[in-house]
């Protein structure tokens, strides 16, 4: 994956406020509750696929209806963030891809007003390319002082992902937030590690 790539989806996500407007401007036909978002949420589509069934449910979905070379698509969800103020939080799901060209993942950010406080997009540890029903898990906390939480699933570039049992939970300090934790200190001043370039 480039460096644009990933400055691209993460800048993206990160702009939740811009892509609602752009949502609600397309009018997609998604499940209740969710919309359609992203950088290019025009050239994908979502809904409910009641053929892909897991666990007694119908599925929902999230797929390019066109090659996309670059950006991004998802189907997300965004609320208050009131009752879990202090609080420790997990989304979960189950989730399966076909032809995932780039990367796809769970996703969740808690936010301060217009700033962002935490986000994790499983980039460090995306699905790729076909794969079956597997859980995926991302757990954040949530500061005595944000606003808002947003979570879905996101698609770069071209493919599908389906989304299912669905769980948003309060969790104890002993679930480890998941993602790449914020440092505390400088690192790798001499240049000695090398980046894992996906």
């Amino acid at each position: 994956m480039t460096n644009r790539t990933r400055k691209s989806a993460n800048g993206a996500v990160a702009a939740v406020s811009a892509l609602t407007i752009c949502a609600l401007a397309l009018g997609a036909r998604v499940p209740e509750g969710w919309y359609l978002a992203g950088s290019k949420p025009a050239s994908y589509e979502a809904g409910t696929d009641e053929q892909a069934e897991y666990n007694a449910h119908p599925s929902a979905y999230l797929k390019s209806k066109e090659i996309v070379t670059d950006g991004f698509g998802t189907l997300m969800q965004n609320f208050s963030a009131e009752k879990y103020l202090g609080k420790r939080v997990r989304f979960s799901a189950f989730v399966k891809s076909e032809h995932v060209e780039d990367w796809a993942g769970l996703w969740m950010r808690v936010d301060k007003g217009s700033e962002l406080v935490s986000l994790d997009n499983m980039q460090d540890r995306a699905i790729k390319g076909t794969t079956e029903w597997k859980a995926y898990e991302v757990v954040l906390d949530v500061p005595p002082d944000a606003t808002g939480i947003s979570f879905g699933v996101l698609l770069a570039r071209t493919g599908a992902v389906w989304l299912n049992s669905v769980k948003f939970e309060m969790v104890d300090a002993s679930i480890p937030v998941t993602g790449r934790p914020s440092r505390e200190e400088p690192t790798n001043l001499d240049f000695e590690k090398q980046a894992d370039i996906r």
